[in-house]
């Protein structure tokens, strides 16, 4: 009976490059937008909790529904799908709001009475959409058009002693509408000026029985409004007429009257201002009460916590937090912890930065960086594991390669996995690597060019901290050099040695030979970590050191493949003809070309080396695959003929093969197509006269509803000698299955489900060869 796979390994992803893509609940957890999916983080145990899949684009903005007297129900997204989508966290219902006909780029939501919930949300199709979800139905109430302007951002509260909602849109216009329901009409009742360049940001906090709107822009400004309402005794005297007010806005909604003024502006950054938030309500004495403390994040690499100082009451800067130099970008929006102790805001490559309020009777009211989830911000496209099992690398065409490995920490029932290196960061887009020894790896990109890392003395010392693995069972670190970095202009990590890190004394640095001497070539620090790195650190101080080069191939690099006694590195590229489709091996000894296998005639989309290393398996473009064999004892170079292959009128698969991989005991190999097809290939052993045996396809043909891109053999053999192997789908699935050579293939009987993820992972991160298993059986 197939049973459904339990979610139990730690997610590693980033946000999406928009403002308004955080969203923190009461209950501690943070929802996000990545790509085409939800992720839910709880920043205290470091691990997300939940994906919630359902978008078919990225997801650009994301915002809990909060409600005065439970913990929130309702989260609501929106995406460039064109779609609102209201998710129910406790049952599971997803309720899809479908009218724009462009990328969704805000969103808000309040609660009106029982599970009846108000949605407004902006799109590129220069309108805004107010939804009532409520039930299993969601209907379009309003729909306001802004011709050519679009509104960056909206907003919604319930006006002061009322149940009218208001809604708050600031956008490229430079000015804040301000739009209530009047006789089953959105009518715009007030515009705000002031702001000289687009409005980024507007948020709406209750004070008492006034409402706070701040709104932020990119003339590096905030500007906080007070609206509130105005009572018949509200009037001038005499008196009044000597005192100075500011100039108040003022419109009537069902015979009650509402003034809008301006209360303050904040001037402190120096940049564009992209987000801003207030920190949310408390409930203290049987209550719920709003601090007044705003939040803001800006392009200077800043977040600034705002308040009104006690005697005055005017507002001041109370901390500020960022980055100071560095790789790093601005911020691109920010979110508050429900009791204000942690900050967390994300940048331009999708980063999560998050800062803590120490507790130390010491250092009490200092701000520090705190451990948060990181990953790739686009499309991973190849992975490997470290041969011990200890970490993994990836690469993606984010164009970086990124290294993690479980933090295991002492005080920690349950170690969570986090990212502690970033060995490149690239100029192109990355396409595949593999692991050569337990601390080097060779990676591909869309280059002609292969790449060879060596990891630095100071990731290894590190690496032991972080992971508790003791460093005497690692490799020898005493001709390692000390990190690495990347010269200005250059793709190159160069190594930085020890003599490297030696500071000059002043008499040295006035004594340059040259103009470049005035610039420092090397910006790598190194660090004595216990805890996983910010985002910062990865970026400059955790690279590690290009060793080699190999030149080669005539086109971009596609796919490479190592031995399991890590001295045969295989590579292939992306090619046309038959000219271009051989696969090149290279000597991990010396890096040295040993030899060309013409055997395709389209690019060679993977390969995989039997755990004998004895056979060489690859599959093509051209729907069929080639297994060389090294001909050669153990003692010599490797030299690899073709043992056996199949063509066109011996291939069974009708679509491009996209994986392949082989079973623990070197006996079988499986491939997997775009035809939806999944076959067994073997025996590959020799007969009992010592001749090869005839290869052929040794199961029943498994089809598996969809295009397979990906394949992977269990790393052990079931206790009924069966095999299990799992395979990932275009859609994002993940099947197990289980095969047994003993049972009859003739009705298909050989093949038995085990079960499948039960989350549906976008279909565009899947496509091409996107969908990467490594096999990870614990």
């Amino acid at each position: 009976m197939a049973a459904s796979i339990t979610q139990t390994c730690h997610v590693a992803c980033s946000a999406n490059r928009a403002p308004n893509v955080l969203s923190w609940s009461r209950g501690g957890i943070i929802a996000f937008g990545t790509c085409n999916s939800v992720a839910l983080y709880d920043p205290q145990e470091r691990r997300v909790v939940a994906v919630l899949n359902g978008h078919t684009g990225r997801v650009n903005a994301v915002q809990w529904v909060h409600t005065e007297d439970s913990p929130e129900s309702h989260l609501v997204s929106g995406g460039s799908d064109n779609r609102v989508i209201v998710w129910e966290t406790q049952n599971g219902k997803v309720l899809e709001c479908k009218g724009h006909t462009a990328p969704v780029c805000a969103v808000d939501a309040i609660c009106l009475q029982g599970s009846e919930v108000l949605v407004a949300s902006s799109a590129s199709d220069s309108t805004v959409r107010l939804w009532l979800s409520h039930g299993a139905q969601a209907e379009c109430l309003h729909t306001l058009s802004f011709g050519s302007g679009f509104m960056m951002d909206v907003s919604l509260a319930l006006l002061p002693g009322s149940r009218v909602p208001v809604l708050a849109c600031g956008g490229d216009d430079s000015r804040v509408h301000l739009y209530v329901q009047s006789n089953g009409q959105l009518q715009r009742v007030v515009s705000l000026q002031g702001h000289e360049d687009w409005v980024r940001g507007v948020e709406w906090a209750s004070i008492g029985g006034e409402l706070l709107l701040a709104s932020c822009s990119q003339d590096c400004l905030i500007r906080v409004w007070k609206l509130c309402a105005k009572s018949g005794t509200d009037t001038l005297t005499e008196d009044d007429h000597s005192i100075i007010k500011m100039k108040e806005d003022v419109f009537e909604v069902k015979e009650k009257v509402f003034a809008v003024s301006l209360e303050t502006v904040l001037a402190g950054h120096e940049n564009w201002v992209y987000g801003l938030h207030w920190q949310p309500p408390s409930f203290k004495g049987g209550q719920w009460t709003q601090p007044l403390s705003l939040l803001s994040a800006s392009m200077d690499k800043t977040m600034i916590l705002w308040a009104p100082e006690e005697g005055s009451g005017v507002w001041v800067e109370q901390v500020r937090v960022g980055e100071v130099g560095g790789n790093t970008l601005g911020f691109y929006g920010c979110q508050m912890s429900p009791d204000g102790s942690m900050i967390v805001a994300h940048a331009f490559h999708g980063a999560l930065h998050l800062w803590h309020k120490d507790q130390d009777k010491e250092v009490r009211g200092e701000w520090s960086p705190g451990v948060v989830i990181s990953g790739h911000f686009n499309a991973v496209l190849d992975l490997s594991w470290d041969p011990e099992g200890e970490f993994i690398l990836s690469v993606g065409s984010d164009q970086t390669t990124r290294l993690f490995t479980p933090w295991k920490k002492q005080d920690a029932a349950q170690s969570t996995w986090h990212e502690i290196s970033r060995p490149q960061i690239h100029g192109y887009d990355m396409q595949c690597l593999a692991m050569v020894g337990r601390f080097q790896f060779v990676s591909g990109a869309d280059e002609k060019v292969l790449r060879v890392f060596q990891a630095p003395r100071n990731f290894v010392e590190n690496f032991a901290n972080i992971s508790g693995t003791s460093l005497e069972k690692l490799l020898d670190t005493a001709d390692l050099p000390e990190g690495a970095s990347t010269p200005a202009l250059g793709l190159s990590n160069k190594a930085v040695f020890q003599g490297d890190l030696i500071l000059k004394t002043d008499v040295e640095e006035e004594q340059f030979n040259s103009i470049s001497d005035q610039y420092q070539e090397s910006y790598f620090h190194p660090l004595n970590l216990t805890e996983p790195p910010p985002e910062d650190h990865l970026l400059q101080n955790t690279l590690w050191p290009e060793v080699q080069k190999l030149y080669g191939h005539g086109f971009e690099m596609f796919c490479l493949a190592s031995d399991s006694t890590k001295t045969v590195v295989a590579s292939a590229c992306k090619a046309s003809k038959a000219e271009h489709a051989s696969i090149l091996l290279w000597s991990a000894a010396c890096w040295r070309q040993i030899q060309a296998l013409p055997c395709h005639t389209l690019t060679v989309t993977q390969m995989a080396f039997s755990p004998d290393a004895q056979l060489l398996l690859a599959v093509s473009r051209d729907r069929t695959w080639s297994l060389p064999q090294d001909c050669i004892p153990p003692a010599f170079e490797p030299q690899f003929s073709l043992y056996a292959h199949t063509g066109k009128d011996t291939a069974i698969h009708s679509r491009i093969i996209w994986s392949c991989d082989w079973s623990p005991d070197s006996k079988y190999f499986v491939t997997s197509s775009r035809d939806k097809k999944v076959i067994m290939w073997g025996p590959c052993r020799l007969e009992d006269n010592g001749n090869p045996a005839e290869i052929q396809h040794c199961s029943s043909i498994l089809d598996v509803g969809d295009s397979a891109t990906a394949v992977a053999f269990c790393p052990t053999l079931c206790s009924d000698h069966s095999y299990l192997l799992a395979v990932g789908l275009e859609c994002g699935r993940i099947l197990l299955y289980r095969w047994s050579p003993s049972q009859d293939s003739a009705g298909g009987q050989d093949w038995a489900s085990y079960g499948e993820t039960d989350t549906v992972y976008p279909s565009k991160i899947f496509t091409h060869k996107h969908t990467c298993i490594h096999t990870c059986f614990i």
